[in-house]
């Protein structure tokens, strides 16, 4: 006999998929991601820059170190590889003449883009066997709960 899943197992639950994916996503559909899209660091880079750019403030290092939960030197090898690569551009603040602002360059754009919709791929992918009742229903649980994350960090 299936017991139904109480709330609190909604926890262990969340952790299981982010162990799972952060293991795999790089690896999942690889064939049918543009080259750029393979670079998982330059993705993680403009989408906390696009994160930050969104936030009060400005796009900093410091802003992407806390987007993704990492030291500031971290950071700043992530920004540096993703400014290489053609995805960012580093500008001097107009809100703190000595910091750095950071902003998305087309490429970027293209790049962010192009990650988004192949994560929306493998959400429909992951989810096609439910009623899309189910379906929407699960996206706007997780949209909500993304849409939180800041409150609570």
């Amino acid at each position: 006999m299936s017991r139904s899943p109480s709330p609190s197992d909604g926890g262990p639950a969340l952790f299981r998929l982010v162990r799972f994916w952060s293991r795999r996503w790089i690896q999942r559909g690889a064939d049918d991601r543009s080259p750029d899209m393979r670079h998982a660091q330059h993705v993680q880079a403009v989408e906390a820059v696009a994160g930050a750019a969104h936030a009060p403030g400005e796009a900093t290092i410091t802003a992407v170190a806390h987007q993704l939960g990492l030291d500031h030197s971290g950071a700043s090898r992530m920004v540096r590889d993703a400014t290489a690569a053609g995805y960012l551009s580093r500008h001097e603040s107009t809100l703190d003449r000595r910091r750095t602002a950071l902003h998305l360059t087309p490429a970027g754009e293209n790049l962010l883009t192009d990650a988004h919709l192949w994560q929306r791929r493998v959400f429909d992918q992951l989810t096609e066997d439910w009623p899309p009742a189910d379906r929407r229903r699960f996206a706007t649980y997780l949209q909500r709960l993304a849409d939180e994350l800041p409150r609570n960090l």
